[in-house]
């Protein structure tokens, strides 16, 4: 498969030209890519008016993701998450009317923040496990909530932080049966297209999706895709590169979209065989950690998500001793530890992690459980309470306060309490739970 974008880039690197052009270090090799890195010049083509390179690369990786339409992002998926939704807020605005979309309640930060841009009150759908993390929506409380707000949009985040994958095909069918727009935040699942068997949303029946490349496949931190289907209304796909410019900046990084162009030739190439069997590695992972008494939770094939409060060990405390090893995960808390390897990652690099972790001495487990995340009493909408005068307070006085900030158990970015709630003696344990010691509430 071609690189338009590579090539076109280091033509002009070899070319020996004059940069009186952005960006100021003018290729001198400071870090090391700089001769690499330019700006929208003539034959760069534009980002999200893209007519020449950028358009032939997402061509390419349209092709290989079986999307109607896919776009980069230099700005991971934040930037596509707000487009999704503003898309959705501009079909509703062309009949007359605000959206109402449902949303799982595992919901990144970005997707409160677009929400409260766009003003768009999301109405929530908790798991069945009533954990904060969780994305796993039962059709049956799905199907009910269709069914009593007849949403424009379903909004859920498959996999999530602890590779729990919710079922896509069967909210796809749902949505459609109720005439809801599907929208799926897949940051975390970009290889799922390149297993043996698709399992990415696009191929399950999702609307519009957002891939992170950078979390899961060999690009530069940052760079993501936002995918349209062919079930898409027409305006949708009319539109998107205008909803992707509204949230963007006008100085994408070139780095990122040579790094997502390479993508493409080594999606074309070797790299599923290689993601397939990492994917192996990572069964086996979870097979030999639950033989041994350390409890596993992750239903996505290429996370190895562990609970090792069974061991004896919170997950914070299971992550510090692997660093002092060397070997550094992507996500801790009090109960989960989440390491994440990709189709990059070698055999040994996965062996001497599982090893490392079969070393660590068992301890008497940890019984404790977190709180669970129950529905909050809507006061204000999002934006209203984070514009309005505020105040912080220690968690231990804000029960009965409304919450005004966007406090997160960051990673993974999942507000316990959403702004515009009134904070419960429930949601207060929450927070103090995941370390949160003070918070904003509204001034009045």
């Amino acid at each position: 498969m071609d690189t338009p974008i590579v090539d076109f880039v280091r033509e002009y690197a070899k070319s020996g030209a004059v940069r009186l052009h952005m960006p100021g270090h003018k290729g001198s090799p400071l870090l090391g890519p700089e001769e690499l890195d330019i700006t929208e010049l003539p034959g760069a083509d534009i980002l999200y008016s893209a007519k020449g390179i950028i358009k032939r690369s997402e061509e390419n990786a349209s092709r290989l993701f079986g999307s109607a339409m896919t776009l980069y992002s230099t700005e991971g998926s934040t930037l596509s998450i707000r487009a999704m939704l503003w898309l959705v807020r501009a079909e509703c605005a062309g009949k007359g009317r605000a959206p109402v979309i449902l949303a799982a309640r595992n919901a990144h930060r970005s997707f409160l923040t677009g929400c409260m841009l766009l003003g768009i009150e999301a109405f929530w759908l908790y798991p069945e496990s009533g954990g904060l993390h969780g994305s796993k929506i039962s059709a049956s409380s799905l199907k009910k909530a269709l069914k009593e707000l007849k949403p424009d949009a379903v909004y859920l985040t498959s996999p999530d932080y602890i590779g729990g994958m919710a079922d896509i095909a069967e909210a796809s069918r749902l949505c459609k049966a109720h005439g809801a727009l599907l929208l799926v935040d897949n940051a975390h699942g970009g290889y799922l297209r390149f297993l043996e068997k698709s399992l990415h949303p696009l191929d399950l029946g999702a609307d519009l999706v957002c891939d992170s490349a950078h979390k899961t496949l060999p690009v530069l931190t940052g760079g993501g895709y936002l995918h349209i289907s062919g079930s898409s209304p027409g305006s949708v796909l009319e539109r998107a590169e205008e909803a992707m410019a509204v949230f963007a900046s006008t100085s994408p990084s070139y780095l990122i979209l040579q790094s997502l162009d390479m993508a493409n030739r080594l999606l074309d190439g070797g790299l599923p065989e290689r993601i397939q069997k990492v994917c192996r590695l990572v069964g086996e992972a979870k097979k030999r950690l639950s033989d041994h008494g350390i409890a596993v939770c992750s239903d996505e094939p290429m996370k190895l998500c562990l609970m090792p409060k069974s061991y004896g060990y919170t997950g914070d405390d299971m992550s510090m001793l692997l660093a002092k090893k060397g070997i550094y995960c992507e996500f801790s808390d009090p109960d989960y530890l989440t390491l994440m390897p990709s189709g990059m990652t070698s055999p040994n690099e996965m062996e001497r992690a599982v090893n490392q972790i079969l070393l660590v001495e068992r301890r008497q487990p940890i019984l404790s459980q977190p709180p669970k995340a129950a529905p909050g009493e809507r006061v204000l909408s999002c934006l209203e309470a984070m514009l309005l005068a505020r105040k912080r307070v220690p968690i231990s006085c804000a029960v009965g306060e409304v919450f005004a900030g966007i406090e997160t158990s960051c990673p993974p970015a999942i507000p316990p309490v959403i702004c515009g709630e009134r904070i419960t003696l429930g949601a207060a344990r929450l927070l103090e739970y995941y370390g949160v010691t003070h918070c904003d509430v509204v001034d009045v």
